[in-house]
């Protein structure tokens, strides 16, 4: 879990990276001037005193920041990441099919994902797909989260994230990749292959890891 000085030590270094003293930060993102002094990290008995999340939700907005960067100034602080783990951006499956998600070469933007400590691989485009429900039983099952690549290579049998024009997002397996089509095949055993023109997709992107 995040620790209390952790998330504090964080806040303190967002403050510093926006050129602002935390009074300043508080300001310009709609608080007391107060809502971070270092006396109102503790209650008058001693008991620690948490920001709440609508005031880091605030901080990030009025720095452009966002869930995920901010989970990785807590972790440089020694939080919950175990070592040797890079914090991801995470979001559920369902919610990925809603615009403001990906820019036009599939790769994170926004500021609404969640965050995921995941060890290993140190690519900082990497991110994680929790999936929801069970279209993809049994070989995907609800609350895996699939990781995802999108600058690895793709090779035929390659287990594949793809996102259609008009924001429809699939999973299948890579059968043939062309010049003008991709061929891919669903996960039951009867699916016939569908071949798909690539203007009909705005990206796809392998699957390189999966929490089962």
């Amino acid at each position: 879990m995040f620790l209390h000085n952790h998330i504090w030590s964080a806040i303190d270094e967002l403050a510093s990276r926006s050129n602002m003293s935390t009074s300043g930060l508080a300001k310009c993102s709609g608080l007391d001037p107060t809502t971070f002094n270092k006396s109102k990290r503790f209650t008058a008995d001693g008991r620690p005193r948490w920001p709440t999340t609508e005031s880091v939700a605030k901080i990030l907005k009025a720095t452009g920041s966002n869930i995920v960067e901010f989970a990785m100034l807590v972790n440089g602080q020694g939080g919950c990441a175990a070592p040797n783990s890079t914090i991801i951006p995470m979001i559920g499956l369902n919610q990925s099919d809603s615009s403001g998600y990906f820019d036009d070469k599939g790769l994170p933007t926004g500021s609404h994902w969640d965050a995921l400590a995941f060890p290993g691989l140190k690519d900082q485009r990497i991110y994680g797909l929790e999936i929801n429900g069970d279209d993809y039983a049994p070989v995907y099952r609800d609350g895996d989260v699939l990781v995802v690549s999108p600058t690895s290579t793709l090779r035929r049998g390659d287990r594949i994230v793809m996102r259609y024009r008009d924001g429809k997002m699939a999973i299948r397996t890579l059968c043939r990749q062309t010049a003008r089509v991709l061929e891919t095949v669903g996960f039951k055993a009867d699916e016939a292959p569908v071949t798909d023109p690539l203007e009909r997709l705005a990206w796809f992107a392998r699957i390189v890891w999966v929490s089962q």
